[in-house]
């Protein structure tokens, strides 16, 4: 709960606030399956978005695993013809090549995080084209009127 209030609230003065806010995270099941945890090591932060990460989007899609599900909070960045726009987008990787049982245990407790406020969007997800192709996301946000994402054009 935290983790994504900590996203949504970014909009800091201090410009060294702002670097260190999320732009996403993963989250997965703990071992005995009964609680969701943040994923180490897998996250992006604002500040890297401007210093490391050229490309936020295809930077996340990357930390994707090939087997296993996640639940994936990202402050997505886009524009319309009318206005730059921020959303914070609930994605649920269930890749095909997941266990069967992985994928019910995870599709059963994604309502724990998706009932959070805050979250705009949901966009379920079971191979990468799904990820990688920036119009499905567009799609979900506001669909043709979006133009551009994460400063890619469409």
């Amino acid at each position: 709960m935290n983790m994504l209030n900590d996203m949504k609230v970014h909009k800091s003065s201090m410009p060294e606030e702002v670097k260190k806010h999320k732009k996403a995270v993963l989250f997965c099941l703990s071992e005995d399956k009964k609680n969701i945890i943040l994923e180490e090591a897998k996250k992006i932060l604002v500040g890297d978005v401007s210093q490391t990460v050229n490309d936020p989007y295809t930077t996340f899609v990357r930390m994707l695993p090939d087997k296993d599900c996640r639940y994936a909070p990202y402050d997505t960045t886009y524009e319309t013809k009318d206005s730059k726009e921020e959303d914070l987008v609930f994605i649920f990787w269930a890749p095909e090549s997941a266990p069967l049982n992985s994928k019910m245990i995870y599709a059963s407790s994604k309502d724990a995080i998706k009932k959070l406020t805050g979250i705009k969007h949901e966009l379920h997800a079971n191979c990468y084209e799904e990820v990688k192709d920036r119009c499905t996301l567009a799609e979900k946000l506001r669909g043709s009127v979006v133009i551009s994402l994460e400063d890619k054009t469409l």
